[in-house]
C-alpha cells in the first residue's frame, strides 16, 4: 500500500516537474512540504509526535520510488527525513522531540544536518567548527559547514529552519577531539547561509549550501545528549542513512533499466529491433542482473535492520558500496543503448547518470566503505561463513 501510494504521488506530482527543476537548479520546497500531509516527512518518527512510526523497509520503499523519478528531490527528502528527523527521534531528549518533531513531521519546518566542512569530510574528528559554553549554560558556535543539503531553502538565502550541527567542544582525557551535537534554529543570532552552491554535476533539484555560524548563540536546551556524544549519534544514524542512499540508487537503476528496455524495442536498425543485437543484449542483460542483485541485498539488509541502534555496518556499507556504483553503471548502459537520445535531458537517463555519481561520494565515500568492510571482516571473519 505504501509503494502504491508513493508511486501514484510520484506519477502525478514529482515526474511532471523533474526535468524543469533539474534544468533550472530549483528546489521544489512546496512539493517537499506536501509529503508531510502523507505522513512521510517523519516516516520513522513516533506517531505520538506526528510521525508514521514505520521501519527501515518502508524507508527504502519511499526513497526508491522518489528516486525512480527525481533523485535530486529524493535527496532533499533524505536530508530532512533521515539526517534530521530520524536523528532527532532516536538521539534527542523528550523535550526536544516534543517541541520540534511535530513541526518537521508536518512540513512546517524543513531540517538539515551539518557535518562536512570546507576542509573536512570523511575525517570527522578533524572538525574545526567549535562550540564554547558560557556561564549561563548556552553555547557559542563558530565555524562553516559545506555541502549541506537543504541548508538553503530558496534563492533569497533563507537557511534551513532547523539544523543538526556537529561541533568540537574540547578534548577528552586521551587528547582526542570531543564532538558534540547542537540543534540550531533559523533566527538564532549568528546563523546564516554563506553561499548557495550552484553548477553541480547532478542532484540539481536539491539546494546545497554553505552554512555559517559566527558567534552563534545556542541555548543550553539545544545540546543533544551530553557534550561528547556525537559519535554515538553518528553511529546510530549512519546505517539507515546509507541504506536509504542505496535505495536511491535502486530507484535510479530501475528507471534506467526500464527506459533502455523500452527504447530497445522501439528503435530499429538494419530492419530489426536493436534488442536483437548482441551488444544491446549485454547492456540490458547485465543491467537486469545488477538491478536484481541490488534489490535483494538492499531489502534483505533493510528487513534485518532495527531503528535507533548500530551493529549492521558491514551490510549498510556493503549495500551502499555495491548499489551506488551499480546504479551509475546501469545508467551509463542506458545512455549507450539509447545513443544520442540517451545523451539529452528529455530522455531522463542522462539526468539519472549525473545524479548517480553523488551517491558514490555523499553519506560516506565508496573508499570509506571499502575501508570499513575490510576492518570489520578482520575483526569478525566468521561472518563470511555464516
Amino acid at each position: 500500500m505504501l509503494r502504491e501510494m508513493v508511486r501514484d504521488f510520484v506519477s502525478e506530482f514529482v515526474e511532471p516537474q523533474a526535468l524543469e527543476f533539474d534544468r533550472d537548479e530549483k528546489f521544489n520546497l512546496d512539493l517537499l512540504k506536501s509529503l508531510g500531509e502523507m505522513g512521510l516527512l517523519g516516516i520513522t518518527a513516533s506517531e505520538e509526535h506526528g510521525g508514521a512510526g514505520l521501519d527501515v523497509v518502508a524507508t527504502v520503499i519511499v526513497h526508491e520510488e522518489l528516486s525512480a523519478s527525481d533523485p535530486g528531490f529524493a535527496l532533499a527528502y533524505l536530508a530532512h527525513s533521515m539526517l534530521f528527523v530520524n536523528n532527532l527521534e532516536f538521539n534527542g531528549n523528550d523535550s526536544q522531540r516534543a517541541r520540534i518533531l511535530p513541526k518537521v513531521c508536518s512540513g512546517e519546518w524543513i531540517g538539515a544536518m551539518a557535518m562536512s566542512e570546507p576542509d573536512v569530510g570523511t575525517d570527522v574528528m578533524a572538525l574545526s567548527t567549535t562550540a564554547v559554553q558560557r556561564e549561563d549554560g548556552s553555547w557559542v558556535l563558530n565555524g562553516r559547514k559545506m555541502w549541506i543539503t537543504n541548508g538553503c531553502l530558496d534563492d533569497d538565502g533563507t537557511p534551513a529552519d532547523v539544523v543538526w550541527v556537529y561541533a568540537k567542544t574540547g578534548t577528552d582525557v586521551k587528547g582526542k577531539a570531543e564532538i558534540s551535537t547542537f540543534l540550531v534554529e533559523n533566527g538564532m543570532q549568528g546563523y546564516s547561509v554563506g553561499q548557495k552552491i550552484m553548477d553541480k554535476t547532478g542532484m540539481r533539484a536539491s539546494n546545497t549550501a554553505e552554512l555559517v555560524f559566527e558567534d552563534c548563540i545556542v541555548p543550553a536546551d539545544n545540546l543533544v545528549g551530553e557534550a561528547g556524544d556525537s559519535l554515538i549519534h553518528m553511529m546510530r544514524n549512519l546505517e539507515i542513512e546509507r541504506v536509504a542512499l542505496a535505495a536511491m540508487s535502486l530507484g535510479i537503476a530501475r528507471r534506467s533499466l526500464d527506459e533502455m528496455n523500452k527504447y530497445a524495442t522501439d528503435r530499429e536498425a538494419f530492419g530489426r529491433q536493436i534488442r536483437d543485437f548482441g551488444q544491446m543484449q549485454r547492456y540490458i542483460g547485465e543491467s537486469w542482473a545488477k538491478y536484481r542483485a541490488m534489490r535483494a541485498y538492499i531489502y534483505d539488509t533493510a528487513n534485518n535492520m532495527g531503528l535507533g541502534n548500530a551493529g549492521q555496518r558491514l551490510d549498510s556499507d556493503g549495500v551502499k558500496l555495491f548499489a551506488t556504483t551499480a546504479a551509475k553503471e546501469i545508467a551509463d548502459a542506458a545512455i549507450q543503448v539509447m545513443g544520442g537520445y540517451g545523451y539529452v535531458a528529455e530522455y531522463v537517463v542522462e539526468r539519472l547518470w549525473r545524479d548517480s555519481k553523488l551517491l558514490e561520494i555523499g553519506g560516506g565515500t565508496i573508499e570509506s566503505h571499502q575501508k570499513n568492510i575490510t576492518r570489520d571482516l578482520a575483526k569478525a571473519p566468521e561472518v563470511i561463513n555464516d
